[in-house]
């Protein structure tokens, strides 16, 4: 199988290594194969795939869509290098409120699985970097939500001092405002 699922301390959340295939054009690489995605537990029809592009300190989140239009997601950076996050929002969860990271490059072999019940965001370390995830939903902008990068329960070590952030992510709640009144 050219999937190999690694285990995170947050239930669901996983690191995929994709085999590279070489020889003398390059490599060859699969990111996704349903058949052997269910070989890994991972049972989700992905229809929609996104491609993002961002200068350096970019940070793009934290977010998710609120049920019944939850996201799992299957992030790859395909060039430049990213730190990722996700914090774990599912209530009934040992690890509420807990956040992951990891930092993808394009060099690197990594998938990183995000299950629904998780918010997710991304700062950019490269120059630039260019990040394509499939989605378990459709985008449903009116279900759209998250939580501010710099909430102070989280306490996120984001490794940029002047982050580039949208509007949009400006005026995201705290995580207190969002999940815990």
């Amino acid at each position: 199988m050219p999937f190999e699922k690694i285990e995170t301390p947050l239930e669901g959340l996983l690191l995929i290594k994709s085999k590279k295939f070489f020889d003398n054009r390059g490599y060859f690489q699969e990111i996704f194969k349903d058949s052997d995605f269910k070989g890994l537990g991972i049972d989700l029809d992905f229809n929609q795939d996104n491609l993002s592009f961002s200068k350096k300190g970019v940070i793009r989140g934290l977010h998710y869509q609120k049920k019944p239009y939850g996201q799992a997601k299957l992030v790859k950076c395909v060039y430049g290098s990213i730190f990722d996050v996700v914090v774990d929002v599912r209530k009934e969860s040992k690890t509420f409120g807990k956040y992951f990271t990891v930092i993808l490059h394009d060099s690197d072999d990594y998938l990183f699985f995000v299950p629904d019940g998780f918010l997710h965001g991304f700062c950019v370390l490269s120059d630039f970097a260019i990040v394509l995830y499939k989605t378990s939903a459709e985008y449903s902008p009116e279900n759209s939500s998250g939580v501010r990068y710099n909430d102070q329960f989280l306490a996120i070590p984001w490794p940029v001092e002047k982050p580039i952030i949208s509007l949009q992510d400006q005026k995201l709640k705290s995580f207190k405002e969002e999940f815990l009144e």
